[in-house]
């Protein structure tokens, strides 16, 4: 049933599915992650860049900014490995799904299903206010 309804509207249903497998995955983020020490580390990362122009000249400055800057990096890459951890065995097995249903109907839906998870992605995470 649901196959056929797809199948019948493709790009409205590869549309509403972009849409809901960011929700998702942007609600396991927001659960996932401690929000707070993701929006401290950001700051100390905007707070770096404004150090390092200020240190133009200055290469030793410079090379402990950097230092600091690739800490928070490193920081904030590993709280984001979490929830990825989570979501990319169902997301891999989804678009293999995914590609089987639309492989005759809708040659190209895999640039709307990411034009879709990619502005729902930043409506959802603005709406949701996931770092």
């Amino acid at each position: 049933m649901i196959k056929e309804l797809m199948i019948a509207n493709p790009k409205v249903s590869i549309i509403i599915l972009g849409f809901l497998v960011t929700l998702v995955m942007t609600i396991i983020t927001k659960k996932f992650t401690d929000q707070n020490r993701m929006r401290e580390l950001k700051k100390i990362q905007k707070a770096c860049q404004i150090k390092l122009k200020d240190a133009k000249g200055d290469i030793k400055k410079q090379s402990e900014i950097q230092k600091e800057m690739m800490a928070c990096s490193m920081e904030l890459m590993k709280h984001s490995f979490k929830p990825m951890l989570y979501t990319m065995v169902p997301i891999l097995l989804l678009i293999m799904w995914v590609r089987n249903v639309y492989a005759e109907v809708l040659s190209g839906w895999i640039w709307w299903y990411i034009g879709a998870a990619m502005i729902s992605s930043i409506v959802l995470r603005k709406v949701l206010k996931v770092v």
